[in-house]
């Protein structure tokens, strides 16, 4: 029984050792476990993934409505060309950018329709490689639908979506991705409706109300009389 005891002591003893002679290894072994079931887990919930296409991005994000950032490239007719920026980790998004992939995002503003002004006023608004925030509210084809949310300063932002209507560039739509009878289709529906309805007041854009002389003048030029005599005189100088 002594035998037994000094051995498993002796054992326990040359355990003891070998941890203090390997301290550093076990440490960084440690480490390096502690780090690869960070990465797991950043992974699995895909918050530091860079989405290169509206394909990559997870169901339960759009479902969700989740709000993610990004960079502007370029305004397209189809919509707005976003480079994905995910939230960065230190040490974790180093490691992920050697496998991320390149590509851009399409952003379309949801529940609007532009008016032919709508996107030279775009143009005019947001800057080259500005920065935006875009909340997930649809997800069709290749496209997502969004709001689209800019920072004005330093504790404003402004809705994009909204803006447009208030400046009478567009109109009201469906909001594609959001079902018709659920409560954020409607809340967010009301805002744009009320944002539309401050450019109808204020005859701002295509809302507009054009002169008296205007009419007289688009009564003319569309008389079929005048159409005619006008004709004429271009046979008569050719």
């Amino acid at each position: 029984m002594a035998e037994r005891r000094n051995g498993a002591a002796e054992g326990l003893s040359r355990l003891s050792e070998w941890a203090d002679t390997h301290l550093g290894l076990l440490r960084n072994l440690s480490t390096g476990m502690a780090v690869a079931g960070v990465l797991v887990l950043a992974r699995s919930v895909r918050l530091t993934t860079k989405f290169t296409s509206a394909s990559d991005i997870p169901v339960a994000f759009v479902e969700k409505n989740v709000k993610l950032r990004g960079k502007l490239h370029h305004i397209t007719e189809k919509g707005l060309e976003v480079e994905h920026i995910p939230i960065s980790i230190p040490f974790i998004t180093s490691i992920q950018r050697k496998w991320q992939s390149k590509g851009l995002l399409l952003v379309r503003l949801a529940g609007v329709e532009l008016a032919p002004g709508g996107m030279a006023w775009l143009q005019q608004e947001l800057k080259p490689k500005q920065m935006i925030w875009f909340q997930l509210l649809g997800r069709e084809d290749s496209a997502l639908e969004c709001l689209v949310l800019v920072n004005k300063g330093r504790f404003l932002s402004v809705c994009l979506n909204e803006e447009i209507l208030r400046q009478g560039l567009g109109r009201t739509a469906r909001i594609e991705g959001l079902h018709h009878d659920s409560h954020l289709y409607w809340k967010l529906h009301k805002r744009l409706l009320r944002a539309e309805l401050k450019a109808l007041k204020k005859n701002k854009g295509i809302w507009r109300e054009e002169s008296y002389s205007e009419r007289i003048r688009d009564h003319i030029s569309n008389n079929k009389f005048v159409q005619t005599l006008k004709q004429f005189a271009n046979w008569l100088r050719g």
